[in-house]
């Protein structure tokens, strides 16, 4: 799939600086990835989340001993 794109000559010269020994074309295909990736990332962690329970979070947080935190642990 070809498309033909227009790249403010800004964001064209940032590209120029920070792409390494990879062609224009790959960097933007690397940065097309990344982005997706992350999208997808967020769209998984929000349909985790909403199978999340709070009762059953309390219900093992209730487990946990009550002791004072470990001075390695402190703020």
């Amino acid at each position: 799939m070809n498309f033909a794109l227009r790249i403010p000559d800004y964001y064209k010269k940032e590209i120029e600086e920070l792409k390494g020994n990879v062609s224009i074309n790959q960097f933007i295909v690397n940065a097309l990835s990344e982005k997706i990736a992350s999208l997808k990332t967020l769209d998984y962690l929000d349909e985790y989340a909403k199978r999340g329970s709070t009762d059953k979070m309390l219900e093992i947080l209730s487990r946990v001993p009550d002791v004072e935190a470990e001075e390695r642990d402190r703020i």
